[in-house]
């Protein structure tokens, strides 16, 4: 059928029998799950971050625990008010610093070639840092803060080295992060085979009666029988699914309920974010039915719409002014779309850029988005259908499947 018909029906909500277009292949069920980032990822990260610094004036970064310095390191640690972090220098090898007491334990996630340098509890760790900066003769070039270093750690910097201009590391680290290898982009794709799959698995044993927080459980327990890790469950149940971010009053399954589910879980570090919605055991109303195949419409638009080199944001327009045809908002109002269409992917489950007015980024092979441009209906319902993608030279790719219909809301 012609696309404009197809945009017709789907605005009046009579089109649930119709094919949907962008569906990828299930995945296989015997998807092997690929290796770890190894040390000569990382290593070739090091010397990309280094050609941009180079390239930018910076003479060294400044990375605290995180996905950043997993990123970057292999260093998997905690925050606390004992400073441990990364300076990674312009030239030559980087250095970490730590608690003398945390060195081993620190030491056991290194991944690259890395010297470790030690404070004690009675010493600054500031100016360690200070002191590694002046020995390479970088004390007078900028120093490059990660975008979730803490105050308190950039102000004791700026204490040791007060000529020494702070900025941010964003052209370098976020630069970095943005773009996917295939090695990540496969550790992502698992981590949406396995929560695509425990999305299946729960749904099949959601009964009357359960609450929001049994249903999550179920999900969880799905995702560590498959090797997931950090698994998450959001589940709201009918009034509650018209607010995306849930509440926290009592919530039950009932007959003709409308469940909305966002989950997700990492593999190796990498996070996959899929949402469902699904009328339980009755036959939806025309409403629901209307509202599903607009947002799965909203879906389309998003991968018809992201191109190499559009800005970001041109994606959450095309979708708003689809929905503002069918009657919904303007702009963020209720009822319609009242967040943003999507969200960038990776070592975190949000991280930049995003799918949002304004967001002028253009859109490069590598980078990893949600693609969720939710209905929500105040005091009624919502509709949220989320899954992610990758842009390639071609064009956006998939992750996981989106479902057909509301009558197989997982496919």
């Amino acid at each position: 059928m012609p696309e404009l018909d197809r945009r017709t029906l789907i605005g009046s909500g009579l089109a649930a029998a119709l094919p949907l277009p962008l569906a990828m292949p299930a995945f296989a069920t015997n998807m092997a799950m690929p290796p770890a980032i190894g040390r000569a990822e990382r290593e070739s990260r090091l010397r990309r971050a280094q050609q941009r610094m180079q390239a930018v004036g910076i003479g060294s970064i400044l990375v605290e625990p995180g996905a950043s310095l997993d990123y970057l390191t292999g260093v998997q640690w905690r925050r606390s008010e004992r400073v441990t972090a990364a300076v990674i220098p312009a030239r030559g090898a980087p250095i970490i610093v730590t608690p003398f007491f945390e060195r081993p334990s620190v030491a056991e996630t290194l991944g690259v070639d890395a010297e470790i340098r030690v404070w004690q509890e009675h010493e600054d760790p500031a100016a360690l840092v200070a002191g590694f900066l002046r020995e390479r003769r970088l004390a007078g070039e900028p120093v490059g803060m990660e975008e979730s270093v803490r105050w308190f750690v950039s102000d004791g910097l700026r204490h040791h080295l007060p000529r020494t201009r702070l900025t941010s590391a964003d052209p370098v680290i976020r630069a970095l992060r943005m773009i996917k290898s295939p090695a990540e982009l496969a550790l992502m794709n698992y981590a949406a085979h396995i929560t695509q799959r425990a999305l299946r698995l729960t749904h099949g044993k959601v009964n009357e009666g359960m609450s929001a927080g049994e249903i999550g459980r179920l999900f969880r327990e799905a995702v560590a029988k498959a090797g997931g890790e950090d698994a998450w469950a959001l589940v709201l149940i009918d009034e509650a699914s018209a607010l995306p971010h849930g509440t926290g009053k009592p919530q039950q399954v009932k007959r003709g309920s409308v469940v909305l589910m966002d989950c997700g879980c990492g593999v190796h570090g990498y996070q996959a974010d899929i949402s469902r919605t699904f009328v339980f055991d009755a036959d939806p109303t025309r409403e629901q039915r209307k509202v599903w195949e607009q947002v799965r419409r909203g879906q389309d638009i998003v991968m018809t719409t992201a191109r190499v080199g559009v800005p970001a944001g041109a994606v959450d327009d095309a979708v708003r002014r689809a929905y503002e045809s069918w009657g919904y908002g303007p702009d963020y109002r209720l009822p319609g779309l009242s967040h943003r269409t999507g969200h960038g992917i990776g070592m975190e489950g949000h991280e930049p850029v995003n799918l949002v007015r304004g967001e002028t980024t253009r859109l490069a092979p590598g980078m990893c988005f949600s693609n969720e441009p939710g209905i929500y209906r105040p005091g009624e319902f919502g509709v949220r259908l989320e899954d992610c993608f990758h842009m390639t030279a071609a064009g956006p790719k998939w992750f996981t499947t989106p479902p057909p219909s509301i009558d197989r809301p997982f496919g």
